[in-house]
């Protein structure tokens, strides 16, 4: 059954048939696989443009860095994203976090770990979330993701060093030009994190706000790099 809306199903129908039939079937377009996504469905998800920017992975003419970066460069040294945050990646997601689909965080961390050029970590951090979203939440995906991706990678993966220790508007609810001021002193290190390139993974970056606060953070802590993971990217326009 595919999570993907379907017009005359009720809700307590889904819920009935959900358990039964997901394990063997596709999740967006329901067809029966052992594979939570069909490669046919694979095939049709939504890829970043050949050429980006290597710091935000906006798209550029020949795959320079972009004006944004070299006028304002970010905190982090480069963003490495498995697709781009579009129709069904996004419904995925929503999945995955909203609707509790936690065997999407293997197929996720899969999907990182096999992007060219993820760079040599010697750590990987999760964004984290506020204890009170934690709890609404009741799991933090980017570490559910964090975890898969460390043991693919063997690589540590230090899923309480970084905190965020403020609560704050969801980004997404806010002007673009609001979302970095948003996050200012939202988060805390609570480790030393001296010589080490760290990986920050995430399940989409829209601004990039809150990942260069994030940044910032960890090089005030230490690192000499700080890269960035994430399944998706928002791209401008």
């Amino acid at each position: 059954m595919s999570i993907l809306p379907h017009p005359i199903l009720s809700r307590r129908r889904f819920a009935r048939l959900s358990g039964r039939y997901l394990p063997n079937s596709c999740l967006l377009c329901g067809a029966d696989h052992e594979l939570l996504i069909c490669q046919a469905c694979c095939h049709d998800l939504p890829a970043l443009p050949e050429q980006r920017c290597p710091q935000c992975a906006q798209p550029t003419t020949h795959g320079e860095r972009c004006g944004t970066c070299l006028q304002r460069p970010p905190h982090f040294a480069s963003c490495h994203a498995a697709f781009r945050y579009d129709f069904p990646i996004d419904r995925l997601i929503q999945a995955f976090k909203y609707g509790q689909r936690l065997a999407l965080a293997p197929w996720f961390a899969t999907r990182l770990a096999e992007i060219d050029g993820l760079p040599t970590v010697d750590r990987i951090l999760p964004m984290p979330l506020h204890p009170s979203r934690l709890r609404e939440r009741g799991f933090n995906q980017a570490g559910e993701m964090a975890t898969h991706l460390g043991k693919r990678l063997q690589c540590p993966v230090d899923l309480n060093s970084l905190r965020r220790c403020r609560p704050t508007a969801h980004q997404a609810d806010l002007p673009l030009n609001a979302r970095a001021a948003n996050v200012r002193g939202a988060f805390a290190c609570a480790a030393s994190l001296d010589g080490l390139r760290v990986l920050l993974v995430d399940d989409v970056l829209t601004s990039g706000a809150t990942a260069d606060e994030c940044a910032r953070v960890l090089r005030l802590h230490g690192a000499i790099e700080v890269h960035i993971g994430i399944v998706a990217r928002a791209l401008k326009g």
